[in-house]
């Protein structure tokens, strides 16, 4: 029997000894139905757990840990609700496990705080035809002891659970310089399926009800797009996705370049930064953007007339020249005639210039995601497809794999090796790397030490914290976050491309999650499970501030992305609301929005109480002052000055560390990506 699960915890409250009935959702599925356990005495077969009858019971063999008991409903089914009501000898440690087979096993449930009695755990989100207790830790420890359960009620719902099966690869069947036209083969169905869902790198961009071709527009000249297919069915499940299919747009017959941008001057001029303005360039279809040049040497893109180029060095002289561009890639006639500009002198960063220089600390051909700071200031991150942790002394640049994380596996897209997190608290002498990946099955959250002597991963020690948060190609989320005090860890997770899992708050999919640093879930969480808020898309930034209060960004799927301050319990509205476009009414609103070409931004971290955003498809880093609940004085650096940006964390000395993500980052192949590490030096 293979046990995938060791870790974890939830407290509940105590029921009433009497049997109570089910919700109206929730049907009593185990009653009467096969039961087998791990051991049973003479006088207490397993049958007496499901036989509705709470004067009779399962007896385990004494003295002996773990002992089980699974139920076989007969047929798979959501598990929503497990009823347990033990004799005096309960269970302190135990959890509650789901399996299409009994052979492998999911955990949708733990504790390590078991009181006996009646517990009934309500707001489960599990599927399998077997439902398995699993206890670890007797509450009567003496050898005489074992395991005794009076009833074992298992709740939920049949009907149709299973997921489609994933649609054959799109093939092409007609490009042009703004639209593409695919098809593919169909997908199995136990019921049905419904219909297709056609994405183009993670954002939904067509939709049929059973045809097997769609057209996704809005595409530029030149580009090249990644599109996959999702089978949905009746019931609401949705398949995994399809393999990828890449597109290439051919150019327009536009061939006529914008007008030359006129009158570039500056705005504003500091030592690490120059504000510059120009009169618009005109264009026959469109000007679709501005790239700004030092000596020929492309150092920021602009999506106005004006730009702010940032983190310069001080006393320099910049030759600086601007070309408008369109949408098919044609290039202007470089600005004249050339603008030299001088940085003025000093070395310190103030506030009002937000951020100043940036120096390479070291690069990575894998795409680096989760990103921790060391006591001794140097580094440890994540190679998300190699799933390789890789460590760096930013002072010479020498770096070390010191491991491979096991049980990792990529998605043909964005999953993979994600979080990295170390608890502030406790790290200098527990050594404990806490981090967020996909498996073969699902987005988990497990912990294994580090070894500072001999600077290695002890993959011995992996202890599995939090599983079953399903995943797909894209938004699997993946950020991690500890409490300032180092007591709670927070991860944000993606919809796994279903949409209906992000306000299910019994699902763990679309959310803020919350546990203890052990996998057991805090008494005081909203929901009596890991949901800490609800309602989210893809959650890839998680900051807290010098208040204690937790900060948020996610990915909008075409409109926009969202900055979101999370409460406790609070729903920010996916799938009916992207940001404050759609049916937004009685959702918490975001404290800032982006248009996701100037957006699908990933990482976020809080200095000094300033806000840093990471943007990928936008390509620039955001700055904004926290005032309050409010979000003040934006600014924008880097814009196209290192490409698309993933990760940013605060580094020794009140500066910060930022990665770009350059390439690759959407294939899940392995090395095949161009990325620099920065150390920034921030106000």
């Amino acid at each position: 029997m293979s046990r995938r699960i060791r870790v974890g915890a939830i407290t509940l409250a105590l029921a009433a000894a009497t049997i109570t009935p089910a919700g109206a959702a929730d049907t009593l599925l185990s009653q009467g139905k096969p039961v087998t356990a791990s051991s049973a005495g003479g006088c207490c077969p397993a049958a007496n757990a499901v036989d509705g009858d709470s004067a009779t019971r399962w007896a385990s063999a004494a003295g002996v840990d773990p002992q089980w008991i699974y139920v076989d409903l007969g047929a798979a089914a959501h598990i929503g609700r497990v009823r347990l009501q033990w004799d005096a000898s309960c269970a302190t440690a135990y959890e509650i496990d789901t399996s299409a087979d009994h052979g492998t096993w999911t955990k949708i449930y733990a504790t390590t705080t078991g009181k006996g009695g009646v517990e009934d755990l309500t707001s489960l989100d599990g599927t399998g035809r077997y439902v398995r207790v699993y206890g670890t830790k007797r509450c009567r420890t003496d050898a005489s002891k074992g395991y005794s359960l009076q009833e074992f009620g298992v709740y939920g719902s049949g009907g149709d659970v299973v997921p489609p099966s994933p649609p054959g690869t799109p093939t092409l069947v007609g490009v042009t310089p703004t639209s593409a036209t695919i098809a593919w083969t169909a997908a199995s169905d136990d019921v049905g399926v419904a219909g297709y869902d056609v994405y183009r790198d993670g954002q939904l961009c067509a939709s049929t009800t059973g045809a097997l071709t769609a057209t996704c527009g809005n595409l530029s000249p030149k580009g090249s797009y990644g599109f996959y297919v999702n089978a949905r069915d009746a019931a609401g499940n949705v398949s995994q996705a399809s393999g990828t299919l890449i597109v290439k747009t051919p150019p327009s017959d536009d061939h006529t370049p914008p007008s030359v941008p006129g009158n570039v001057h500056t705005t504003a001029v500091d030592s690490t930064s120059i504000g510059l303005a120009w009169t618009a360039s005109t264009d026959d279809v469109g000007v679709t953007g501005y790239r700004i040049f030092d000596g020929g040497t492309q150092i920021g893109t602009s999506d106005t007339a004006s730009t702010t180029l940032g983190g310069l060095s001080p006393n320099t002289t910049y030759h600086l020249q601007v070309r408008a561009v369109d949408g098919n890639g044609n290039l202007s006639e470089p600005s004249t005639p050339v603008l030299d500009v001088t940085t003025t002198g000093g070395s310190a960063c103030t506030p009002s210039q937000g951020v100043c220089g940036a120096t390479q600390v070291g690069t990575d051909d894998d795409v680096v995601w989760g990103l921790v700071t060391l006591p001794d200031g140097t580094i440890l991150y994540n190679q998300r497809d190699a799933h390789s942790i890789v460590h760096l002394n930013p002072k010479t640049g020498a770096k070390k794999t010191i491991g491979t994380v096991p049980n990792v596996q990529s998605t043909d897209g964005e999953g993979g090796l994600t979080g990295l997190e170390i608890n502030p608290a406790s790290f200098a002498s527990d050594h404990w790397l806490y981090i967020m990946h996909t498996s073969p099955n699902d987005n988990r959250i497990v912990r294994i030490k580090y070894d500072p002597a001999a600077d290695s991963l002890t993959t011995s020690t992996e202890q599995i914290l939090l599983t079953g948060i399903a995943r797909n190609k894209f938004h699997n989320g993946g950020r991690l976050r500890f409490s300032p005090d180092g007591k709670y860890l927070f991860a944000g997770t993606g919809d796994a491309q279903n949409g209906s899992n992000a306000p299910n708050t019994s699902s763990p999919n679309g959310k803020v999650l919350r546990i203890n640093p052990d996998g057991s879930i805090p008494a005081d969480n909203p929901f009596h499970n890991a949901v800490w808020s609800y309602g989210h898309r893809n959650v890839q930034g998680l900051a807290f501030d010098s208040q204690g209060r937790l900060w948020e960004q996610e990915f909008g799927n075409s409109i926009m992305d969202e900055t979101n301050l999370i409460v406790k319990g609070g729903n920010y509205g996916w799938p009916s609301c992207e940001g404050t476009s759609g049916s937004c009414d009685g959702f918490i609103a975001p404290k800032k929005t982006y248009p996701v070409g100037q957006g699908s931004c990933s990482g976020i971290t809080i200095i000094r109480d300033a806000l840093y955003v990471a943007c990928q498809k936008g390509q620039r880093l955001y700055r904004a002052v926290i005032s309050g609940s409010s979000l003040t004085n934006f600014r924008t650096f880097f814009n196209g000055t290192y490409g698309r940006l993933r990760t940013v964390e605060p580094a020794p000395g009140g500066q910060m560390w930022l990665a770009t993500s350059v390439d690759g980052d959407k294939d899940s192949t392995p090395h095949n990506s161009h990325n620099k590490i920065l150390r920034v030096t921030v106000g």
